[in-house]
């Protein structure tokens, strides 16, 4: 059956879920603050902006499938609340709840706190350290206590084409990496995560929750001097590990269980892809 789809924040990461969803036949529309001009692409762009209710009037009749994936313009509290929990709330109000058959939230790992390198999954307890996780816990609670079907995505850190900031900062030594007591790494390809957001937004019976991670956390001082290598970098030094972002290896078990299969299982055979190595 054909699906009208509204990506509300429409990134890097909703183009990607865009694309698929109109390989399957789709009708896609998409919400930015800013639309790209002459896009020729075929998804129909919509000028809103979710932290200003008065700007969502006019959306389109009919949507039976939201993905809310929005990037907030600033990385403080009172941004991420405006876009996910306001925002959020706004747009729910404005759509017509009647035709929309589910909603996914694309949420974020940042919900959990430090767990001593243990196992993590959908049935962990979050205890989120910083403002954007706690922001998001907060919105994935609201839109699970409304009436309509949902189900929250929580992706661990994305990487792919575009994002190799951390490959260049190896290159020009600022990366700092704990060595003595590990620290553990979860990744998932940006291509990877799409494929997620399409399979659970069609599937046909869905749990609440899930995580989105690939196979195979990693202890960050083997990721780092795999990149390193990869990069023709030298290795990082000795340093602290990343602040507000527990150890702990995330376990994308339930995710599997539904269907879904990553392309890139292990992030150091993607890394080495896009570096062409």
């Amino acid at each position: 059956m054909t699906e009208r789809v509204l990506l509300a924040g429409c990134g890097d990461l909703g183009l990607r879920v865009a694309r698929q969803l109109q390989g399957r036949g789709d009708s896609v529309w998409a919400l930015r603050r800013m639309p790209p001009v002459g896009d020729t692409s075929g998804i129909h762009w919509l000028r809103a902006d979710l932290r200003q209710a008065e700007t969502l009037r006019d959306l389109p009749p009919g949507i039976t499938r939201l993905v809310y994936l929005p990037t907030p313009d600033r990385r403080d509290e009172t941004a991420y609340r405006a876009t996910f929990v306001d925002g959020l709330r706004h747009l729910l109000q404005a759509l017509d709840t009647g035709t929309l058959r589910r909603v996914l939230f694309v949420s974020s790992t940042a919900v959990y706190g430090a767990h001593g390198g243990e196992w993590v999954d959908e049935t962990t307890a979050p205890a989120p350290p910083g403002f954007n996780g706690k922001a998001l816990l907060d919105a994935e609670r609201w839109l699970a206590a409304q009436s309509v079907p949902s189900v929250a995505l929580r992706l661990a850190g994305l990487y792919g084409p575009g994002r190799l900031q951390l490959v260049e900062r190896l290159r020009t030594g600022q990366v700092r990496v704990p060595r003595e007591h590990p620290h553990w790494a979860n990744r998932i390809h940006v291509d990877d995560a799409a494929s997620a957001i399409t399979h659970l937004l069609t599937l046909p019976a869905v749990q609440s929750l899930y995580l989105g991670v690939d196979d195979t956390p990693l202890p960050l001082d083997v990721l780092y001097d795999q990149l390193a290598r990869l990069a023709g970098a030298p290795l990082p030094a000795e340093g602290p590990a990343p602040a507000g972002i527990g150890s702990k290896r995330l376990g994308n078990a339930r995710l599997r269980a539904s269907g879904w299969v990553p392309q890139w299982p292990d992030s150091r055979a993607g890394y080495a892809a896009l570096l062409d190595k």
